[in-house]
């Protein structure tokens, strides 16, 4: 009867994990699930730990990615979720030779240290492998409105990560050792995991422009609601982008608002206008009607034979390229296809992805001179789902970066919450970083976001829309972008070194060595 409701709290856990991110957003959820997923592994063995652990991980990431069901289908999408809920049974497996080594005793700091330790390693782990890693739906990205959140500005996505497993395991010890009778710790414990969570609140967080203001148009022209099928009307999407470009020019000239940067997201301008007249035209045209240079997302067919790149331009009013970004990492299986031939036997769907994308190789940034603060100034230009990974992030901002710029497609995601955990995870990379943030989508969610992670300005899926905003310039580099590297490290290999100290004490012991 235990193992039966192990089985059932830890699905119950996984679940109330994925109600804690958007779009339900129930964020202290995610110190329930935790709780949770420590009592169902209380008593485990590495197998049964295993199995606990893969089921909470498959009962989170299943509806957390119910995204991928919408573009890609079934197949797909469950293949995402068992692939990527293993992590969480590594950790069930991992935790219960901790759990059994001894290492532990039976105080209130040992065993919740431990358990977020390993949590946060395993959550490292699954951002960098296989094929660089899937970092989405980390905990953290689930904390934007907490006090927690605030821990991104010394040490990133890794060291909230570590917090709030550290206060779910008090949740979860404060019910062991009140099921064991054992009053005074049972009533510590929560006071401790609380304490971790409001200690964030104590960062200051400053959202001073510290190098000026740029004025940007952020452009969303919007999309058809057609799935995959989205951008086989690629002309109509660039038209849309300069049909509401004019738009907000209009507004501007009207408000005697100076356009310093128009803004349109990835993939606005499909038909690149290096090798296109037509395109070119629109593009040229905005820019020029703006009176300032036109950033946009491209793809860039014409400089290799081997693929494609995701390529971001910095477009002139004469219709030159100023600077140029290629997007670091393509997202595997959505973008370029590994073992094409294997994963061809599970959907077919693989063949619409007919030419793989290539990886750049340059950092994230782009300079472009503004007239209005009569310098150059130096733009962290990340491409959709490179919001999530840490090091393309930090090197932006690293190597002068002074504005975040996130230019991202959900098109193809419907309206499902791939939008709003993504805007979750500027909102984290704006305290991070210290910088403004824009998010700019084809189709929303779309918003500008202050260094403190407040969203200042939003716009709604699946609508075209404009923002004018004059948004802060910052140079200050973050404790989290000098150090995250370093951070992400140290908890990896902690946890690693954690694992194999227990794991290689109970086969000495079980084999007398």
């Amino acid at each position: 009867m235990r193992a039966q409701w192990n089985i059932l709290v830890s699905v119950a856990s996984g679940l109330a994990m994925a109600a804690a991110f958007p779009d339900l957003g129930w964020w202290p959820l995610a110190f329930v699930s935790i709780g949770g997923l420590w009592w169902a592994l209380r008593d485990t063995g590495a197998w049964g730990g295993l199995g606990l652990g893969w089921l909470y991980g498959v009962a989170f990431f299943a509806p957390h990615v119910w995204w991928a069901y919408i573009a890609t289908g079934v197949v797909p999408w469950a293949a995402l979720s068992i692939a990527e809920g293993l992590a969480w049974g590594l950790l069930g497996a991992a935790w219960a030779h901790v759990r059994r080594s001894g290492m532990l005793g039976k105080g209130l700091f040992a065993g919740p240290f431990a358990f977020a330790l390993l949590w946060a390693g395993f959550e490292q782990l699954r951002a960098w492998v296989p094929w660089d890693g899937f970092p989405w739906g980390r905990v953290a990205f689930a904390m934007a409105d907490a006090p927690i959140a605030r821990l991104a500005w010394v040490g990133g996505v890794p060291l909230i990560g570590f917090a709030v497993a550290l206060a779910g395991a008090y949740l979860g010890l404060a019910v062991e050792r009140g099921v064991g009778r054992r009053p005074i710790q049972a009533a510590t414990a929560p006071i401790l995991g609380i304490a971790v969570v409001l200690v964030g609140g104590l960062v200051p967080l400053d959202t001073r422009d510290t190098d000026g203001e740029l004025n940007v148009a952020v452009i969303q022209g919007n999309v058809p609601n057609e799935g995959l099928d989205s951008f086989s009307q690629a002309r109509e999407v660039l038209n849309n982008h300069g049909d509401e470009s004019m738009v907000a020019i209009e507004v501007a000239d009207a408000d005697g608002f100076d356009i310093d940067l128009v803004i349109w997201p990835e993939n606005a301008a499909d038909i690149d206008p290096r090798t296109d007249d037509e395109s070119a035209e629109v593009v040229t045209s905005v820019a020029q009607a703006a009176g300032a240079p036109l950033l946009l997302g491209t793809v860039d067919y014409t400089t290799s034979d081997e693929g494609r790149y995701n390529t971001s331009l910095l477009w002139s009013q004469s219709g030159t390229v100023l600077d140029m970004y290629v997007k670091q990492r393509p997202v595997p299986f959505a973008e370029y296809i590994p073992m094409r031939s294997f994963a061809r036997l599970f959907s077919e769907d693989v063949d619409r992805v007919s030419v793989d994308m290539l990886a750049g190789e340059d950092p994230a940034i782009m300079q472009v001179a503004i007239p209005s603060l009569e310098r150059v100034l130096t733009l962290g230009t990340v491409i959709c789902f490179e919001v999530a990974v840490d090091d393309v992030v930090r090197e932006a901002i690293a190597e002068g970066g002074e504005l975040l710029v996130v230019q991202t497609n959900n098109a193809t995601f419907g309206d499902t919450a791939e939008s709003t955990q993504q805007l979750q995870m500027s909102r984290i990379k704006a305290i991070e970083t210290g910088r403004y943030t824009i998010q700019d989508s084809t189709v929303g969610v779309s918003a500008i976001i202050a260094p403190d992670g407040r969203v200042l300005q939003e716009t709604e899926l699946f609508t075209a829309a404009n923002m004018l905003a004059s948004v802060g310039l910052r140079s200050e580099i973050t404790p989290a972008v000098r150090f995250g590297g370093w951070i992400a490290w140290a908890i990896f290999l902690g946890a690693a070194g954690l694992t194999v100290s227990a794991v290689s004490r109970r086969l000495k012991e079980r084999y007398e060595w």
